[in-house]
């Protein structure tokens, strides 16, 4: 619900707040941190979402949902590229599917913005949507996480699901994917992890996922460098910056 510095979306939508801990990627997840800083600010929505846990802030598992922030993106006049719970996992488990219809609905009545949904639950999204009643919207993107060579059967699980694009988010980018198919899928983020236990990212590992992308015609983005100063490192690869977007020519519903 706010403007935001991500440099592949215009604004962020948190109709749900909250999350568990999966992976290797979410060890340093900035969502922890800063639903901390948003508790202890005094706001509701975000009140037992995190514990303290080795001096850092951890997912309790707790998830809210928050049916007031759903007519949002209603209230703005202006097309946006919209990132769907920037703050949790429209997936996660204990989100009922019928609050997920109500999301659906919310985009489905706002094609003028684009939404981007990133999980690393694709499983349950394929799950969800193959219902029946959640129709493919050409606004909305459909996303998941892949950090390193042991998830990447999540990029299987997205293949499968019905949406006018798919995109994966290799952010953190902590290991290799070399091994990555990325048919079908049309758009690609590549970042380094950021802030004070930041994790290494070696360039290599960017380089084997450009080259990825060539060879399957998808789009290909470049994040940031990441570590405990992002913005020092840059984003520049090989000499230039890279923020190519998928385009309504690559859509496809299978």
């Amino acid at each position: 619900m706010a403007e935001t510095s991500i440099e592949w979306t215009d604004a962020t939508w948190n109709p749900v707040a909250g999350c568990t801990i999966l992976t290797a990627g979410c060890t340093n997840c900035y969502a922890m941190r800063m639903a901390a800083r948003l508790e202890a600010m005094g706001q509701e929505k975000y009140q037992g979402l995190t514990r303290k846990t080795g001096g850092r802030s951890k997912w309790t598992g707790k998830i809210t949902l928050d049916p007031k922030s759903l007519s949002v993106p209603e209230t703005w006049s202006k097309p946006r590229k919209v990132f769907v719970n920037s703050m949790s996992d429209l997936f996660h488990s204990d989100v009922p599917a019928d609050f997920i219809r109500e999301v659906w609905g919310v985009m489905q009545r706002t094609p003028r913005h684009t939404y981007q949904i990133l999980t690393k639950r694709p499983d349950r999204m394929m799950e969800v949507l193959s219902r029946g009643d959640f129709p493919v919207l050409p606004n909305v993107w459909l996303g998941t996480s892949v950090e390193d060579d042991r998830v990447l059967s999540r990029i299987d699980d997205l293949r499968n699901v019905p949406a006018a694009i798919r995109f994966i988010s290799f952010e953190p980018l902590i290991g290799s994917v070399a091994g990555a198919n990325l048919d079908r899928v049309h758009w690609a983020i590549v970042g380094g992890e950021s802030g004070p236990n930041s994790r290494y990212m070696d360039p290599l590992w960017v380089d084997e996922i450009e080259t990825i992308c060539r060879r399957a015609g998808t789009a290909f983005f470049f994040k940031q460098w990441g570590g405990r100063n992002k913005k020092a490192a840059g984003r520049e690869l090989n000499g230039r910056t890279y923020d190519e977007m998928p385009t309504a020519s690559v859509h496809t519903f299978g």
